[in-house]
């Protein structure tokens, strides 16, 4: 997993609230569990004018003018500026993945679906809250500025303007780290690995005989 310390990058709007798993990444593309090749299809519903399907090349489709992932100027937007409860719908990890695929590092929202807002840390995602005045306030400067930026500062636990203003947010101590240092869940328990060597080479010989039987049935 990409480990998150600072990100200075674009900002793309998505500018409606209560914006689900299945708007995110509709259900017919749930079928792969690689991880990757999401991002084409990010939004599917909402950036083409067609029905997707898993596999097709997408750049023969024909694309939504009016969705904002299809304008020119937020062509490699890695911050993506949403509205409340963001997430919401199944518990489909295939959501981050997409977001990830595509480029994005970062969602600032006022509100997250628990499970989606989960999902995004094992990810390499940071969500970001922040009040709801706040997020008004960076869409209004969005929308004037072509080529608007964000710098989001995961140490620091702020998101920074280009004019200097300052938003700080909060995040969970043990997130943080898992971000910062890049590790999943995966990577975390690899951080053990001597201890877990070490407990199964005690176990092995204080019961044996539990390791002979083992050995039997893989035979």
């Amino acid at each position: 997993m990409k480990s998150f310390t600072v990100l200075e990058g674009l900002v793309a709007p998505m500018d409606r609230a209560n914006v689900d798993t299945d708007m995110i990444i509709p259900k017919q593309f749930l079928k792969s569990i690689k991880r990757s090749g999401f991002g084409p299809n990010l939004f599917d519903e909402m950036r083409y004018l067609d029905e997707g399907q898993p596999g097709e090349d997408c750049t023969q489709r024909p694309l939504n003018p009016e969705f904002p992932l299809n304008h020119a100027r937020y062509q490699g937007a890695s911050v993506l500026l949403a509205r409340e409860n963001f997430g919401c719908g199944s518990s489909r990890e295939h959501a981050p993945w997409a977001l990830e695929d595509y480029g994005f590092r970062c969602v600032i929202a006022p509100s997250f679906a628990d499970i989606f807002y989960n999902n995004c840390f094992k990810n390499g995602i940071l969500p970001v809250v922040l009040p709801e005045a706040a997020v008004e306030q960076l869409f209004q400067a969005l929308y004037v500025e072509e080529g608007y930026r964000l710098e989001i500062d995961l140490e620091q636990q702020e998101v920074r303007t280009g004019e200097g203003q300052v938003f700080g947010f909060s995040v969970d101590a043990a997130r943080k780290q898992c971000l910062l240092k890049g590790l999943d869940d995966i990577g975390v328990t690899l951080e053990s690995a001597a201890a877990i060597r070490q407990f199964e080479t005690r176990w092995r010989a204080q019961s044996p005989w539990l390791f002979d039987v083992i050995r039997k049935e893989q035979r």
